[in-house]
């Protein structure tokens, strides 16, 4: 069983930053890619940002330029910043990975970041 913790979340007003942690239970190198997925109350979860194994990043349309998702390989960590936040970045955000492209996902289970003046 894949553990996924995330740590990092907390209230910012908008125009701030914030770097949100996750720590898997195994190596980060054993999963194919790992992420970042968000929802925010009444919405569909959306993707965020993903890194793979060999180190390709992608992210959502709605956070690209200001976000992005990195890892430490000696940490055996994956992060995401987040910087020029926007009070729709409210949401819980969960770190996720994959052993494969077409397996099913693992998913932690979140911490809450509330971007609000």
């Amino acid at each position: 069983q894949v553990q996924l913790v995330e740590s990092g979340g907390g209230l910012v007003q908008p125009g701030g930053s914030l770097r949100l942690s996750c720590a898997p239970s195994g190596s980060i190198f054993s999963f194919y890619a790992m992420g970042w997925s968000r929802q925010a109350p009444g919405k569909q979860r959306e993707l965020v940002a993903t890194i793979t194994r060999g180190g390709f990043t992608s992210y959502g349309d709605s956070v690209k330029g200001r976000f992005t998702i990195s890892r430490d390989n000696d940490k055996n960590m994956v992060y995401l910043q987040m910087n020029s936040l926007k009070p729709e970045d409210t949401a819980v955000y969960h770190c996720n990975s994959r052993y494969d492209p077409l397996g099913s996902p693992y998913w932690g289970q979140g911490t809450q970041v509330t971007v609000s003046s």
